[in-house]
């Protein structure tokens, strides 16, 4: 497959499965056990490799969000757990559901070395990717299924802090971009009728734009890959993909 084939395949699919655990009833649970809920427990857990920071530096890390939610998130959540605790019991919900989802697949072994090659290139190119480089930090799990399961969420972060930076550098303001994307979400990242934006032809242009950079911003780590890791890459996703779609119609 050619490489901006698999690109576009590939980190679509990882950005879709990378967060498969975030609101699943297990996750939700080891939530609640800390005395969190739901959506609190994803505030606090995934901006909790930042360390204890002040909200405006999670509000920027995580883009899309209107920062009065990411606030309220923040504070309530290390007020019952401190922020690093909450990253290793969010990444151990993500573990649990990797062992609960992937055991078995034998796919998992080529996978997990042909993304470790992408991750081992971007963790060296980080450069001003503050919320990928928290979670690159992170030792990665010994079993296969919930190492799978941690790799895929670590790139989808690579790729999604790699796309606020392309916005930003095509002069696309992140809720413009949001709403135009996904406005049946715009309420759920905390947003009001009142400030739905006004979106542009200038603006779909210049998104477009940054969505050739993100693509540009990316290449170099999976262009390590030859074409045996890509194929390994994309038959993992395959076999994960269909072990969710399998679990969910159980």
């Amino acid at each position: 497959m050619p490489l901006a084939q698999f690109l576009a395949d590939s980190c679509s699919r990882i950005n879709d499965l990378g967060w498969a655990y975030y609101f699943v009833p297990e996750t939700t649970a080891r939530g609640e056990a800390l005395g969190l809920d739901t959506f609190t427990f994803y505030g606090v857990g995934r901006g909790g490799v930042l360390g204890d920071v002040e909200p405006a530096v999670v509000a920027a890390s995580f883009g899309y969000f209107k920062p009065a939610v990411v606030e309220f998130l923040w504070n309530e959540g290390k007020s019952k757990v401190s922020p690093r605790e909450a990253a290793r019991e969010h990444m151990a919900a993500a573990h649990d559901f990797g062992r609960a989802t992937f055991s078995g697949l034998p796919e998992l072994e080529a996978y997990c070395e042909a993304a470790e090659q992408v991750l081992n290139y971007a963790k060296a190119n980080g450069a001003g990717y503050p919320l990928f480089a928290g979670y690159a930090a992170e030792p990665l799990a010994e079993d296969l299924p919930a190492r799978a399961m941690q790799l895929t969420t670590i790139l989808r972060e690579y790729r999604g802090c790699a796309h606020l930076v392309a916005l930003i550098a095509s002069g696309v303001e992140p809720t413009v971009a949001h709403f135009a994307r996904r406005p049946e979400m715009w309420g759920m990242f905390g947003w009001s009728d009142e400030e739905i934006p006004t979106v542009t032809e200038h603006d779909i242009e210049a998104l477009a734009r940054a969505d050739e950079l993100t693509d540009e911003l990316v290449v170099a780590a999976y262009a390590v890959l030859d074409e045996a890791g890509r194929d390994a890459i994309t038959k993992g996703l395959d076999a994960m993909e269909a072990a969710i779609a399998a679990k969910a119609s159980a």
